[in-house]
């Protein structure tokens, strides 16, 4: 357990987040813009919170960096190098970080993959969502299915740690089709599957159609069909359920989001991207042209909180219901003190009855009845 803690706080990561995109996807509300108007001034800006934020990691080795989005994909490489390079500048950066790049198959040239793979940048992070061209239609994805099958092609060449990410639940979605869909991106190798369930967002595109009659509503029966096939089919291939939306082979498991889940510190930068170190919290503004001007006027432009015991419990019992480590009852026990152990087990009581947790050694882990309704019952093991 010691050399557990102190690796904790030694490890830490870095998310980059690139507001663009060229358009929106009907599903999501991350925030982005569809014009780049203001990239140069953006990227000035990520390096100037780079190194304004420095300090906050004294004594800690980045061990991850994260390009997420928007679409990092539409930076040049040289703007992808230079924000990397200005991270090495200001922060003590681990001798082979994991360094990913969340990208759509439409940017991925067969030259930029290349290209791509001289950087510094080792992983890649695929949005292909779907290999159908009526899904990808529906749900307004720049690329066709053709594109996502050759940047596949391509990108298996000259990179080793790849993920996909594909969408499920889609109504009207067959079963046979969902299974297609996996057979397929089993065929090019990867070696790491993110996969979500289809979901509605307040105040997206997709919200609207549904309320106008436009786009059937979502199916929860339909989407459970879909999990369940998701595991076993993944399974059969080799690849480890280790959190509830993300599947990896061994060793390719991603060590960014994993330090999430383990609650290792994160550093977040650019405009909405949040931070968490310790028991602090941070994100910034959700506005372009806000976190440029504050950023120029060295503000960083973020709020911040410190979380209360029971946040912090209720954030531990979240995250680490999710993944195959489950959550420590000593840790509960050491970190929160005797009484949240207490009523940890009283709370669990009823899902271990019902089978859908699972008591293993000093850990409390969702079984495989369980998985598909984790956030529920994790909600249920909160301190109120």
């Amino acid at each position: 357990m010691e050399s557990d803690r102190s690796e904790k706080k030694e490890k830490a990561g870095i998310y980059i987040h690139i507001p663009f995109c060229k358009q929106a996807c009907f599903y999501c509300d991350f925030h982005f813009s569809t014009s780049l108007k203001k990239k140069d001034e953006l990227i000035e800006a990520l390096a100037k919170e780079l190194e304004l934020r420095k300090d906050e990691f004294e004594g800690l080795t980045v061990n991850t960096i994260y390009f997420g989005g928007g679409t990092p994909s539409l930076l040049t490489i040289d703007e992808l190098r230079f924000l990397i390079a200005e991270v090495y500048r200001n922060f003590k950066v681990s001798e082979n970080p994991e360094i990913t790049l969340e990208a759509n198959p439409d940017d991925l040239s067969d030259n930029q993959i290349i290209e791509l793979s001289k950087s510094p940048i080792n992983r890649l992070s695929i949005g292909i969502q779907s290999f159908f061209e009526d899904d990808l239609k529906s749900m307004n994805r720049a690329h066709s299915s053709e594109e996502a099958k050759n940047c596949l092609s391509v990108a298996t060449r000259y990179f080793d740690n790849i993920t996909i990410d594909l969408i499920y639940g889609i109504p009207n979605m067959s079963l046979g089709k969902w299974h297609e869909n996996l057979q397929i991106a089993f065929g090019y190798g990867v070696n790491h599957i993110s996969s979500y369930a289809l979901t509605v967002e307040p105040k997206t595109a997709l919200d609207t159609f549904i309320k106008n009659g436009k786009y059937p509503a979502m199916n929860d029966e339909l989407a459970q069909l879909h999990f369940n096939h998701l595991m076993s089919e993944t399974e059969k291939q080799g690849f480890i359920h280790y959190e509830i939306s993300n599947f990896g082979k061994p060793n390719y498991f991603s060590k960014h989001n994993t330090s999430y889940w383990q609650g290792k510190p994160y550093l977040g930068i650019g405009p909405s991207a949040h931070s968490f170190h310790g028991n602090t919290r941070s994100w910034n503004v959700s506005n372009n042209t806000k976190y440029i001007k504050s950023i120029n006027e060295t503000v960083l432009p973020c709020t911040k909180e410190i979380l209360t015991v029971q946040e912090q419990y209720n954030e531990y019992v979240m995250t680490g219901l999710r993944t195959i480590w489950g959550v420590s009852l000593e840790k509960v026990e050491q970190d929160f003190g005797e009484d949240y152990k207490t009523y940890l087990l009283d709370q669990s009581r009823k899902h271990l009855n019902q089978q859908l947790l699972r008591l293993d050694n000093d850990k409390l882990v969702v079984t495989l009845k369980g998985k598909f309704l984790t956030d529920g019952i994790a909600s249920e093991l909160f301190m109120i």
